[in-house]
């Protein structure tokens, strides 16, 4: 039975239709004061059919499943959850079949409904690019990369920790609009993401309607398996406007670390621009997180490069990767990246005032083993190839507020990062 788009979208996120959450115009900052007490939710009635649909999907957990018709239609045939068994006997599931010819959802509309899920919770500050544009000229639009992640539902709830977030702000069904409604105000062409374990009931359908082509490659072992009543295996996700950019090439890369296969993995995809036919590799990463291990993702950096390195025929392509390496600049695996043959820059040093510092956090949480702030989220680029136009700039300590990453206002324990880029016109002999 057909459905129009406002009924998929409302099968998967609920509706009120009073208290829109409009976003702040572009160059105005909303403060947000702090919540007295946990927002309820906006509709009982349409709550208590998102926690039915979230529900059904959290049933099949290590199982692949339909989500049957009627409202849960929006789910269709690609609400899967895999775990390592699954994802290896059924490798043609880490590439998503064409979305069923549903009809495309209207992002305005999207961003409407995330708004009335959202409407009783406290307002974020709105972040302005910052320009970065050189003498590079460019005749063809920017390209604009995201990156991000976004925390997985289940170690969110089950098993990080966050001692100042309420529980309350960690419910997915209201987290979900949060990050859905981020997204939509970016707008971004390309979205790298890691910790993703609602890519099959809830980025893949949605963000398809979209536009967007996806690929997903779950954690062979992923921790996410080990909290009750999880969504299936996290893993790092990719997608690109398929109006922008044509696949050319896609590989699913498990990374090694002294010879022996880790849990970490990557995505590294060749697109072509339709616009410009320059072509380019876009890669996503998560590299082995905690102290302790810095060696090791110091090993998992380095093969990460050297798959770069042929993927992109020895420099030959230009090249953006994004990723949480669980590093900061100080680290070997970092050195390696900036030292790197395929001559990359991370983006985000051009915010600095002499261009060469990263920023001081990209990650700020409160944990029962106390506050952490670093640095781990980068974006990575060829900088002969490619120039930065313009980086969104991150939030203050301020805005963050003192209880810190994840909350109310924010989705995710870290900040996501977007650039703009373009080509250069005449790029340098050397990629």
């Amino acid at each position: 039975m057909y459905q129009s788009p406002r009924r998929l979208c409302s099968a998967l996120l609920q509706r009120d239709a009073s208290g829109l959450r409009r976003l702040p115009t572009p160059g105005l900052r909303r403060q947000s004061p702090p919540p007295a007490a946990a927002p309820r939710p906006a509709s009982p009635r349409l709550l208590a059919a998102a926690s039915a649909a979230s529900g059904a999907a959290r049933s099949c957990s290590r199982t692949v499943c339909s989500m049957g018709h009627g409202t849960s239609r929006l789910y269709s045939a690609l609400a899967k959850t895999l775990n390592s068994s699954t994802a290896s006997q059924h490798p043609e599931y880490l590439v998503s079949p064409d979305p069923e010819h549903l009809e495309p959802i209207d992002p305005k509309e999207l961003l409407e409904e995330c708004r009335a899920v959202l409407h009783t919770r406290p307002p974020r500050f709105q972040r302005d690019f910052v320009d970065l544009r050189t003498d590079h000229p460019s005749s063809h639009p920017p390209i604009r990369v995201m990156q991000w992640n976004i925390l997985a539902q289940a170690l969110g709830e089950g098993k990080d920790n966050f001692v100042q977030c309420p529980v309350e702000a960690l419910k997915w069904e209201e987290r979900k609009c949060l990050i859905l409604e981020e997204i939509l105000a970016y707008q971004p062409d390309i979205l790298c993401l890691q910790e993703v374990d609602h890519y099959f009931d809830t980025f893949q359908p949605l963000l398809s309607r979209l536009g967007y082509q996806g690929t997903f490659f779950p954690k062979p072992w992923s921790p996410c398996l080990d909290v009750e009543h999880n969504n299936g295996p996290d893993g790092c996700a990719l997608f690109f406007l398929q109006n922008r950019f044509k696949l050319v090439n896609s590989a699913n890369i498990r990374l090694t670390a002294m010879t022996l296969k880790t849990n970490q993995v990557a995505i590294a995809q060749t697109l072509e621009c339709k616009e410009s036919s320059r072509q380019f590799c876009i890669a996503v990463t998560h590299l082995k997180a905690r102290t302790g291990w810095e060696r090791f993702r110091s090993a998992q950096g380095c093969d990460l490069l050297q798959n770069l390195q042929n993927i992109t025929q020895g420099a030959k392509i230009p090249l953006i990767i994004c990723g949480d390496f669980n590093a900061e600049p100080t680290e070997e695996v970092y050195k390696h990246f900036a030292s790197s043959s395929l001559n990359l820059n991370s983006a985000y040093k051009l915010l600095s005032a002499d261009g060469q510092s990263e920023p001081p956090y990209t990650t700020w949480k409160i944990r029962t083993s106390g506050e952490c702030r670093h640095t781990l989220d980068y974006i990575w680029y060829s900088k002969h190839a490619l120039s930065v136009r313009s980086a969104l700039d991150l939030l203050t300590e301020e805005q963050i507020g003192p209880n810190r990453l994840p909350s109310f206002n924010y989705p995710s324990d870290h900040l996501s990062l977007v650039c703009d880029f373009s080509f250069n016109e005449e790029p340098d002999g050397l990629l």
